[in-house]
Protein backbone atom coordinates (compact mmCIF):
# COMPACT_ATOMS: atom_id res chain seq x y z
CA UNK A 1 0.00 0.00 0.00
CA UNK A 2 1.28 3.51 -0.85
CA UNK A 3 -0.37 6.35 1.10
CA UNK A 4 -0.48 10.38 0.62
CA UNK A 5 -1.81 12.84 2.89
CA UNK A 6 -4.64 15.10 1.51
CA UNK A 7 -5.97 18.81 3.29
CA UNK A 8 -9.16 18.27 3.83
CA UNK A 9 -10.59 20.94 1.86
CA UNK A 10 -9.72 18.74 -0.78
CA UNK A 11 -12.05 16.28 -0.25
CA UNK A 12 -14.33 16.81 -3.21
CA UNK A 13 -10.89 15.83 -5.26
CA UNK A 14 -11.11 12.36 -4.39
CA UNK A 15 -12.07 9.46 -6.70
CA UNK A 16 -13.07 6.65 -3.84
CA UNK A 17 -13.13 4.24 -6.84
CA UNK A 18 -9.62 4.46 -7.08
CA UNK A 19 -8.69 4.27 -3.14
CA UNK A 20 -8.89 1.74 -0.42
CA UNK A 21 -11.08 3.90 1.32
CA UNK A 22 -14.86 4.04 0.57
CA UNK A 23 -16.22 7.42 1.82
CA UNK A 24 -15.76 10.75 3.90
CA UNK A 25 -16.74 9.00 6.43
CA UNK A 26 -14.42 6.04 6.63
CA UNK A 27 -11.30 8.52 6.42
CA UNK A 28 -9.04 9.18 9.64
CA UNK A 29 -8.80 12.68 10.31
CA UNK A 30 -5.99 14.89 12.11
CA UNK A 31 -6.38 16.14 15.45
CA UNK A 32 -7.45 19.42 14.18
CA UNK A 33 -9.52 17.85 11.35
CA UNK A 34 -7.22 19.76 8.71
CA UNK A 35 -5.80 16.84 6.99
CA UNK A 36 -6.39 13.12 6.10
CA UNK A 37 -4.83 10.69 4.12
CA UNK A 38 -6.14 7.74 1.74
CA UNK A 39 -4.20 4.69 0.69
CA UNK A 40 -4.08 2.63 -2.88
CA UNK A 41 -2.40 -0.26 -4.27
CA UNK A 42 -0.85 0.06 -7.32
CA UNK A 43 -0.57 3.18 -9.74
CA UNK A 44 -1.26 6.37 -8.19
CA UNK A 45 -5.04 7.66 -9.11
CA UNK A 46 -5.22 10.57 -11.38
CA UNK A 47 -6.00 12.92 -8.85
CA UNK A 48 -2.95 12.03 -6.76
CA UNK A 49 -0.17 12.24 -9.32
CA UNK A 50 2.70 14.78 -8.02
CA UNK A 51 1.85 14.18 -4.74
CA UNK A 52 4.34 13.09 -1.65
CA UNK A 53 3.61 9.34 -0.92
CA UNK A 54 4.70 7.14 2.31
CA UNK A 55 5.11 3.58 3.02
CA UNK A 56 3.60 2.19 5.82
CA UNK A 57 6.14 2.55 7.78
CA UNK A 58 6.45 6.36 7.28
CA UNK A 59 2.82 6.84 7.63
CA UNK A 60 2.76 4.69 11.13
CA UNK A 61 5.58 7.14 12.37
CA UNK A 62 3.30 10.40 10.69
CA UNK A 63 -0.16 8.71 12.57
CA UNK A 64 2.05 8.49 16.06
CA UNK A 65 2.67 12.28 16.11
CA UNK A 66 0.45 14.97 17.87
CA UNK A 67 -1.23 16.10 15.20
CA UNK A 68 -2.65 12.81 14.14
CA UNK A 69 -3.04 11.14 18.37
CA UNK A 70 -4.28 13.29 21.21
CA UNK A 71 -3.49 11.22 24.36
CA UNK A 72 -5.72 12.67 26.04
CA UNK A 73 -8.54 11.90 23.82
CA UNK A 74 -7.68 7.90 24.92
CA UNK A 75 -10.48 6.02 26.98
CA UNK A 76 -9.14 4.96 30.37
Amino acid sequence: MKYILINTSDLSLIDFNQVAQTSVDTLRYSVDGTKTFVKFKGDTPSFLIGEPQYTREEMLSILSGEDWFNPDEVLQ
